[in-house]
């Protein structure tokens, strides 16, 4: 098993139950490939470094989880076309 983080990227135009459901549709597909996740980190709205589709702020979640190598492909493919992710990025962490 390998630790992993996916930065997850939400819409800040949806309210907070949609919000709430992308996280958990998130999750859920962490633990449909076989993942566990030990935290989730919501750092709630922030600023975007550039607009992305006319928007400039967002909201930010960071979940971390254990699973094997070829879970990550699969989360990212189906993360991928969720709606209201604007953007996401799933990184093997270090142990160090």
């Amino acid at each position: 098993m390998n630790k992993y983080e996916l930065a997850v990227v939400v819409s800040a135009k949806i309210e907070d139950e949609e919000r709430a459901a992308v996280v958990d549709k998130c999750k859920a597909l962490i633990e449909r490939f076989g993942g566990t996740i030990t935290n989730v980190d919501d750092w709630g709205k922030k600023r975007l470094a550039y607009e992305v589709q006319k928007m400039k702020e967002a909201f930010y979640y960071f979940i971390q989880f254990d699973a094997e190598s070829t879970a990550p492909i699969e989360i990212e493919n189906r993360v991928r076309i969720m709606d209201n992710v604007i953007r996401f990025l799933c990184v093997r962490q270090d142990e160090a």
